[in-house]
């Protein structure tokens, strides 16, 4: 399974650069880093069952009620890859399955 996340900060309207994310499987990390200029993440591998991606807001943002959000998504098929965007703010986030 193929897994990738794009980043948007809706304060600034920009990519969120630098921040933190870790992917974890049954209990352990099996990847973690930080998006790049582009806000992405990509490239990263696991395999199927579930599946938390764990991005540390808190120390992106300088203010937030969040200080991590995680989301947490079932890989059915491990031959598909799996892309989940993340739109934040200070006060709220948003998700979904991306393509």
């Amino acid at each position: 399974m193929s897994f990738s996340t794009h980043v948007l900060d809706a304060v600034t309207g920009r990519p969120a650069a630098g921040l933190r994310v870790r992917l974890e499987h049954e209990g352990r990390v099996v990847a973690e880093g930080r998006t790049d200029a582009d806000g992405r993440i990509k490239g990263w591998d696991a395999g199927p069952g579930v599946h938390r991606v764990v991005f540390d807001t808190g120390a992106y943002l300088a203010e937030t009620f969040y200080p991590e959000v995680v989301v947490t998504f079932t890989v059915a098929d491990p031959a598909q890859h799996h892309h989940v965007p993340l739109l934040l703010s200070p006060y709220a986030y948003s998700t979904y399955r991306g393509s």
